[in-house]
C-alpha cells in the first residue's frame, strides 16, 4: 500500500496517563533523529518506486519498530517497565505491509539484568498486545492471510517474534504457550548457548542437543517458523537437517565479506537455501560491513545482499534490517553484554558510525531498500521476490 496507510493518529499507550501509570521520559525523534538519507533516483525511477510500493507486498523479516528514549541513560528504567512504545506514526510513513517484531529480545531485563526470563517475555508480549488492542492501524498477524489483508486495507501486520529460546528452559510445551500468545517465529539461540544448542558467541559449537531436537519437532508441528540468525554454524546445520520444513536466517550477512562471528559462512547459507529456506540481510550497526567498505551504510549492506543473492539464488534472499527508532549504537554500548556485540564483530578495525546511513530506522530502511533495487535496475519480478514473496513462500510451508 505504499504510504497510503490508514493511520488515525494514535500514540502508544495514550489510554494511560504519563507520569502516573508509567514513567514519563522523552522518546527519540523518530524519523528526524538524524538527517534522512534517500538513495538518489531519476524522475522515472522515482515513479517506478511509488508504483512498486503500491503494488507489492513488502515485509521486514526482522525489526524492532519501537521508540527508545532520547537519552540512553534512561534506557534501563525504560526497559524495566516492559512497556516499549510502538512507533505507529513513523510506521505509517513506511512501505511495510508486515513486520516481524522481535520485541525486547536481549534487553528484556524487567526482573533480571541478565534478561530472557520466562515471565518477562510474557510481560513484554502482554504489554504490547494491550496497546495494539487500543488502535486499528497495526494488528497482530497470525496467518499468511493476515499479511495479504494488511496490504489490501492499508494497515500493518505485526508478527511477534522471540529471538532466542532460552526462556523455554527445559519445557517443550512452552513452544505451544508462546504460539498461543501469537509468536510465529523463534530463534534457537541468541548468541549464547542454551538448552537447545550453541550460540554463535561460543568458542566451541556442540550442535543441536536432544532437547533442541524436541523443540524443532514441536515448532514444526505447532506451525512456528524457525530462525537461526544468532546460532552457531554446526548447530544451524543440525537444525536445518532436523527440521522437516525450511527455516529462516532472518538477519545475517556473509562472513566471506567480513570475518565476524555475527556473519554466516557460505556453507551454512547454502544449506539454508538447499532446504528451501530464506536468508534476510542484517543492518544493525557494524554488522554488514566489508573489507572494501568498513564504514557501515546502505552501500556495504547491499554488498552483502548481492553476494548472498549470487551465492544461493534470488529465490532465497530477503531483508531483515534489525532497525529501531532511536540511537541504535548507543543501545549496543549500553547493553553490550546482553546483545552480544562485544567479541562477535571480528578482530579487524572498522569505522564506528553514529548511525547506519540510509538504514537508520524501519521506515527509512523500507524506503531505501526499494529505491536501491530500482536504481540498480532489478526486475519487478526479482524485487517482488526479495521484498515479500520469498518470505511468504516459507510461511505458507511452515505456518498453519
Amino acid at each position: 500500500m505504499g504510504v497510503n496507510k490508514k493511520y488515525d493518529g494514535y500514540q502508544a499507550y495514550q489510554y494511560l496517563e504519563a507520569g502516573v501509570d508509567y514513567l514519563d521520559m522523552k522518546m527519540a525523534k523518530g524519523l528526524n533523529r538524524v538527517p534522512q538519507y534517500l538513495v538518489p533516483l531519476t524522475e522515472k525511477e522515482e515513479a517506478r518506486v511509488l508504483d512498486l510500493a503500491e503494488r507489492l507486498i513488502i515485509i521486514s523479516l526482522h525489526d524492532h519498530p519501537v521508540y527508545f528514549p532520547e537519552n540512553m541513560d534512561d534506557v534501563f528504567a525504560y526497559n524495566r517497565q516492559g512497556r516499549q512504545f510502538c512507533a505507529y506514526e513513523e510506521l505509517s510513513h513506511s512501505y511495510l505491509d508486515a513486520v516481524f517484531d522481535n520485541m525486547m529480545d536481549g534487553t528484556c531485563t524487567i526482573s533480571s539484568s541478565a534478561g530472557w526470563k520466562w515471565n518477562d517475555i510474557l510481560h513484554d508480549l502482554g504489554m504490547r498486545f494491550s496497546d495494539l488492542a487500543h488502535q486499528d492501524f497495526v494488528f497482530r498477524c497470525e496467518r499468511v492471510e493476515d499479511i495479504y489483508r494488511a496490504n489490501q486495507e492499508g494497515r500493518l501486520a505485526l508478527i511477534p517474534t522471540i529471538e532466542g529460546a532460552a526462556p523455554l528452559e527445559n519445557e517443550v510445551d512452552r513452544v505451544d504457550i508462546l504460539f498461543g500468545f501469537g509468536v510465529r517465529l523463534m530463534g534457537i539461540t541468541y548468541s549464547e548457548s542454551n538448552a537447545l544448542g550453541s550460540g554463535l558467541k561460543e568458542a566451541r559449537d556442540g550442535g543441536l542437543t536432544s532437547f533442541g531436537h524436541k523443540v524443532v519437532e514441536r515448532m514444526n508441528k505447532v506451525g512456528m517458523a524457525i530462525d537461526c540468525s544468532h546460532v552457531g554454524s554446526l548447530t544451524t546445520l543440525d537444525v536445518i537437517d532436523a527440521s522437516k520444513k525450511p527455516i529462516f536466517m532472518s538477519h545475517v550477512g556473509a562472513r566471506a565479506l567480513w570475518d565476524s562471528k555475527r556473519l554466516t559462512p557460505d556453507n551454512v547459507l547454502k544449506a539454508c537455501a538447499d532446504k528451501g529456506g530464506v536468508v534476510g540481510i542484517e543492518a544493525a550497526p557494524h554488522t554488514t560491513i566489508t573489507e572494501w567498505n568498513r564504514n557501515h551504510s546502505i552501500d556495504s549492506y547491499m554488498e552483502h545482499f548481492e553476494y548472498i543473492k549470487d551465492l544461493i539464488g534470488i529465490d532465497h534472499v530477503a531483508f531483515g534490517p534489525d532497525t529501531l527508532y532511536g540511537d541504535h549504537v548507543g543501545l549496543h554500548h549500553a547493553f553490550a553484554a546482553n546483545l552480544s556485540t562485544k567479541g562477535t564483530q571480528g578482530t579487524k578495525n572498522f569505522d564506528e558510525v553514529e548511525y547506519v546511513r540510509g538504514l537508520e530506522n524501519p521506515t527509512e530502511a523500507s524506503i531505501n531498500i526499494l529505491r536501491w533495487l530500482v536504481k540498480h535496475d532489478y526486475s519487478d519480478q526479482d524485487i517482488e521476490k526479495v521484498l515479500g514473496t520469498n518470505i511468504l513462500r516459507v510461511l505458507k510451508e511452515t505456518w498453519v
